[in-house]
């Protein structure tokens, strides 16, 4: 039997009483996936994953994305994308910016952008480097009527290269070609469960589209600022074996700085929603 704690006050709950594996034809598997949806956000304690275990367990959600970045991809397993700072022969055997990473959704900036992401924890500093989550459905939910009325319909344009600017290393002409910048809608109905959440992020999203650039600028600023209030987030502390498995398609997240001088590995699958659903509505 599964339990549950919750990790915040409106998403989040740790699962005791599982160990993941590639066994996935088990009834708690049906279990696991309606807690994550009730929750959007899943902690696994004390898990000892190989790659070929994290990407079945993953695939139990959707198809999943090979990420743009293939310098930082496992040779074995494409579907696993390194977040590291550590070095293999002399290069950089991961994607990760030396100082904190801004708040944004995975692959927002594709045509099928993701509905979750699966991060392993492997090797941690010994301080710094949390991840928060931001519920981007409650705060969708909360926010007043008048801001949803000026929402309704709109898109904002996502870009990729804006976030490897600021966070990342700029990426090869080949990376832009398949990562262009592209609009979506700013409140995205979820492809699962139907709810609505906001759909922007301010490592991504660089403008309302059809909207005059103050205003539009006036808007972002202000849910920027909304969205990560404290009632929203929660803030996780890795553990050596921590599976956190999000739903990217309801919640942001960020990265704390940590102490370059240590060690920091994991290692993360992107889950893609139904082909039939590609495009956020």
């Amino acid at each position: 039997m599964l339990d549950t704690r919750p990790l915040a006050d409106t998403f989040g709950a740790e699962v005791s009483g599982y160990t993941i594996s590639s066994d996935t034809a088990t009834e708690e598997i049906a279990a696991i996936k309606s807690l994550w949806a009730k929750h959007k956000l899943l902690l696994f304690r004390k898990q000892n994953l190989n790659e070929e275990t994290l990407v079945t367990f993953s695939r139990v959600f959707g198809d999943l994305e090979i990420h743009v970045r293939t310098e930082y991809l496992s040779s074995d397993f494409p579907e696993i994308l390194y977040v590291s700072n550590m070095q293999n022969n002399g290069k950089k055997m991961g994607i990760l910016a030396d100082t904190e990473v801004g708040w944004h959704y995975d692959q927002i900036y594709l045509p099928r952008p993701a509905v979750g992401s699966l991060l392993m924890a492997h090797t941690l500093p010994p301080a710094g480097g949390n991840t928060e989550f931001a519920d981007m459905t409650m705060a969708y939910s909360e926010l007043p009527d008048e801001v949803k009325g000026r929402l309704d319909g709109a898109r904002a344009v996502q870009s990729y290269e804006a976030f490897n600017r600021a966070y990342s290393v700029p990426t090869s002409s080949e990376q832009k070609q398949r990562s262009p910048d592209i609009a979506h809608p700013i409140v995205r109905t979820h492809p699962i469960t139907g709810e609505k959440a906001l759909y922007l992020c301010p490592g991504m999203t660089t403008e309302i589209v059809g909207w005059e650039a103050a205003e539009s600028q006036a808007m972002l600023d202000y849910l920027f600022d909304w969205t990560v209030q404290p009632r929203y987030v929660y803030s996780h502390q890795w553990q050596p074996g921590d599976a956190l498995l999000w739903d990217n398609a309801c919640t942001m997240h960020r990265r704390d700085p940590f102490d370059q001088n240590h060690d920091r590995l994991m290692k993360r699958t992107t889950i893609l929603p139904p082909a039939d659903l590609a495009v956020p509505v």
